[in-house]
């Protein structure tokens, strides 16, 4: 009876699908889409319920997307219900300086007109991005989305990928994505371990009201104690990342309304008038976090469930658009073949394509933070001239632009607003 009862609970209990993805957050969901272009079925799993993850309220959390990020969005018909809502950002200004005094004279300037692409990228907020995902979930044939449901288990054969769920059902795929973030249990359970350490910093992450407009001018300030990102939004409103030490972050972070922006005023300034809070407040500890790989048998990571770094570059949410725009290619084009999708040689050209820019990007995140994070006169004034002189070479500044906007090196397909 045990034997009778188990083979009808693996016949007709256990849903099939080509692909599992195991987190439903921007990068499940985005992935999810793109899959599902390219002809596959996906069953999605996240662990909270679906209207928490849809609530439209504002709670002042923003993302910075790359031109190459919405263009991404637009192949997926993503873009067009988002483009009104969304804040064009025209221009970059990078500084140096102390909070109560100001930026240094040396500031770096990235004007979006001396790209021909248009906007660098586009300031989205959270409540308008995360429901217009859900609901094109809702509305993708081949997607199925299982909200409040978590993952207990899994294993690996040679034919394909099985995960328990906590309501005793079980899901049955030819390949296993995880996109739960940092400390994903997709990982723990396939025994990928991580490298990275602790940068003793919290950002703390808000939106600001203010009195003057801002141009859609974004500001990176850098202090001894961490930067401040001034990024802009629809109206005369900001969402600032503003970095301090673990113990500062944990005493401000709970203070009363003035007594926070007291803390804010002399580092933000005065430039765009009185500012006042316009959101909830979040803090989140500053870490690198590298998984040592991004793929095991019949399994791949993408987003911060891969990689988490310094937001000093902006660039969290559009490195997992690049792992989602990459691993969705060659999984399509790989299928197309007639190739098993899940099969390792075909996971580590994903790994391949991405390995590179992830390390470099890392690199560059830490070095920054490392560099421009402290109060060393040596350091300040090798930084003043190092600004002052990218500033004055069009050509190495004009790179740094199209770095910045997501329009260089080997690009997938959907990051060139082309579909799969």
């Amino acid at each position: 009876m045990d034997n009778a009862r188990r083979l009808f609970h693996l016949c007709f209990m256990t849903k099939r699908t080509d692909i599992l993805i195991i987190g439903g957050g921007l990068n499940g969901a985005t992935l999810a889409l793109a899959l599902a272009s390219g002809g596959f079925t996906v069953t999605l799993i996240d662990g909270r319920p679906r209207e928490i993850r849809a609530d439209p309220a504002f709670d002042g959390r923003s993302y910075a997307l790359a031109h190459a990020s919405c263009a991404m969005l637009r192949a997926l018909g993503l873009w067009e219900g988002l483009r009104d809502l969304a804040q064009p950002i025209l221009d970059i200004k990078v500084s140096d300086g102390r909070a109560g005094e100001g930026p240094s004279p040396f500031v770096l300037e990235f004007d979006h007109a001396e790209i021909e692409e248009g906007p660098m990228g586009h300031m989205v907020e959270d409540r308008h991005l995360r429901p217009h995902l859900l609901d094109a979930l809702d509305a993708t044939p081949g997607i199925t989305a299982l909200s409040g449901r978590s993952v207990t288990a899994q294993s690996v054969d040679d034919r394909g990928v099985s995960v328990t769920l906590d309501d005793g059902s079980a899901c049955r795929a030819a390949l296993l994505i995880g996109c739960d973030g940092r400390n994903s249990g997709t990982a723990r359970r396939a025994g990928i371990r991580y490298t990275g350490w602790s940068y003793g910093q919290t950002a703390l992450v808000t939106a600001i009201a203010h009195g003057q407009p801002h141009n859609g001018i974004a500001h990176q300030f850098f202090m001894p104690e961490g930067p401040l990102a001034i990024l802009p939004l629809r109206g005369n409103r900001c969402s600032i990342v503003w970095t301090e030490s673990d113990a500062d972050a944990a005493r401000i972070n709970p203070l009363p309304p003035e007594e926070y922006l007291a803390h804010l005023r002399p580092r933000f300034g005065d430039f765009l008038g009185d500012i006042a809070l316009a959101g909830e407040r979040f803090t989140y500890p500053l870490s690198l976090s590298l998984a040592q790989s991004m793929i095991a048998p019949r399994l791949a990571l993408c987003g911060d469930a891969a990689h988490g770094m310094h937001p000093i570059a902006g660039q969290g949410l559009n490195a997992g658009l690049k792992d989602i725009a990459a691993l969705a290619e060659v999984l399509t084009d790989a299928q197309r073949r007639g190739e098993d999708f899940g099969r390792s040689d075909v996971l580590e050209r994903y790994q391949q394509w991405r390995r590179f820019d992830i390390a470099s990007m890392a690199l560059a995140t830490d070095t920054f933070n490392r560099l421009f994070s402290n109060d060393n006169p040596l350091l300040r004034g090798l930084r003043d001239l190092g600004l002052g002189a990218v500033n004055a070479l069009p050509r190495l500044r004009r790179g740094f632009i199209r770095e910045a906007a997501g329009l260089t090196g080997d690009r997938p397909r959907l990051l060139e607003g082309r579909p799969l």
